[in-house]
């Protein structure tokens, strides 16, 4: 049985952002919307503000994603940029890395367990019927 790896789509963030840039930024993003399950990746890495905006950004593509049982992971957050995301609680609601491969990498295993999983059998039930 062969496993298919789900394709992740990587997104960069802007430097800074103000309401027109959240807006495109959000209509570019919809196309890795559209497959079933989506698992994304921002970049933070050319982060320079992060502010209410940015905030708002992060959390819009994070509920878009799950509406469709799917996932955004951050990379390359700057530090000041992951102090204020901790302070906020926010950092809760993200997996975080320290580059963009491991959060790539991060939903190839994911599938690659969940795959695996699927083909376990289930022997809490044989258990007590053997027992019976």
């Amino acid at each position: 049985m062969a496993i298919q790896l789900r394709a992740v789509s990587v997104t960069q963030l802007p430097e800074t952002l103000n309401e027109e840039q959240e807006w495109a930024f959000l209509e570019e993003l919809k196309s890795s919307l559209t497959a079933d399950r989506p698992r994304i990746v921002l970049n933070c890495s050319n982060l320079r503000a992060f502010d209410r905006l940015s905030l708002q950004l992060l959390l819009c593509c994070l509920e878009e994603a799950m509406k469709r049982n799917g996932d955004v992971r951050l990379a390359a957050v700057p530090a000041d940029t992951r102090i204020v995301l901790e302070s906020a609680g926010i950092d809760r609601l993200f997996k975080m890395f320290e580059t963009e491969a491991e959060a790539v990498k991060s939903f190839q295993r994911y599938s690659t367990l969940s795959a695996a999983e699927a083909r376990l059998p289930d022997i809490s039930n044989q258990s007590s019927e053997n027992a019976a």
